[in-house]
């Protein structure tokens, strides 16, 4: 069911409720004061665009954008925005972005595997999603290698979105500065998929009360300390989100809407056999925690012209080519 205008503002003021005193979930760091917002509003050059977070960068106020069309996200200073203005609600709600978070934000709602898991489109192409669970062991470095030399002299780079935790990153420092690195080079153009912060899981609890659904987390700080860690090292969040495990339940689907965000699934887990067709939403792990699905996605990829690599976004938007 369409909701149309009170999509915006009622989510605004969620945020407003849940942080009523600025509460921020950010260290005495460059990124500080990190906090949901909804609202449209107009850039520089005068476009359409969704602010859904605000804070403070080295004491200056800035803006977490979404393109509502191209579904990209930016950052900019906040004094650049025009927040408000003259941007109808129909604009806005009859964008691509509004419309995917719609349709992914509400009831039904699967334990397993809820949110987008092929494209919504026509594709000559697949979506390779690569998690970054909290681990132990060294990065899956000849994968991603593999990857970035993909790409083409001159091209935007092998497209891969990287469902990062926030304990991977504290942890990896130094790999993910070696992924960053390619991303630089132009080898990597990376979607940068939050999958939590703590990533909880036990092997012996049902999943109806496991990985996020555990007793006492803290769904918000999960979200948005991502968020801030990846800002805080040069990187922009994407709007997508990969509950771990792929387990959630409607409270967390609808709370995940209100911060903005859409789940992301998959339809070609390579580890457990899935196959990927045009159009899936592929999952593997980088982290050293799955070789299995790192075999079998290096196989497709070493077949040529078996796989085509498409950007995220794609999968919502775009001509499908």
């Amino acid at each position: 069911m369409r909701t149309g205008l009170p999509l915006i503002f009622p989510l605004f003021l969620v945020a407003a409720f849940l942080f009523p005193n600025g509460t921020s979930f950010a260290d005495p760091a460059s990124i500080s004061d990190y906090r949901p917002i909804i609202r449209a509003g107009h850039d520089s050059s005068g476009k359409v665009r969704i602010a859904i977070r605000q804070f403070r960068k080295d004491n200056v106020p800035y803006i977490l954008l979404v393109d509502p069309f191209s579904l990209e996200t930016s950052t900019v200073a906040a004094a650049s925005f025009n927040m408000g203005g003259d941007v109808s609600a129909e604009t806005v709600n009859e964008t691509p972005f509004f419309r995917v978070l719609e349709l992914y934000g509400g009831s039904p709602c699967s334990l397993q595997n809820h949110g987008a898991v092929h494209s919504r489109q026509p594709v000559h192409g697949m979506f390779l999603t690569v998690d970054m669970c909290p681990s132990k062991k060294p990065f899956e470095k000849p994968f991603f290698s593999y990857l970035a030399g993909l790409s083409r002299t001159g091209g935007k780079g092998t497209a891969v979105a990287i469902a990062m935790t926030g304990n991977w990153l504290l942890n990896h420092m130094d790999e993910f500065a070696w992924i960053t690195g390619k991303i630089r080079e132009g080898k990597l153009a990376v979607t940068w998929v939050n999958h939590s912060f703590t990533h909880p899981y036990d092997p012996k609890t049902p999943l109806a009360r496991n990985f996020l659904l555990s007793p006492g987390i803290d769904f918000d700080h999960e979200v948005l300390e991502t968020e801030r860690l990846l800002l805080e090292n040069g990187q922009v969040p994407s709007i997508f989100f990969r509950f771990p495990g792929l387990v959630a339940d409607a409270r967390l689907v609808k709370r995940l809407k209100g911060l903005a965000l859409i789940p992301l699934g998959s339809d070609a887990w390579l580890a457990k056999g899935e196959k990927p067709d045009n159009g899936s939403i592929i999952l593997v792990h980088g982290n050293g925690n799955e070789p299995a699905g790192i075999e079998n996605i290096m196989r497709l990829l070493m077949v040529p012209g078996k796989v085509k690599l498409l950007p995220l976004a794609e999968a919502f938007v775009g001509d499908g080519r």
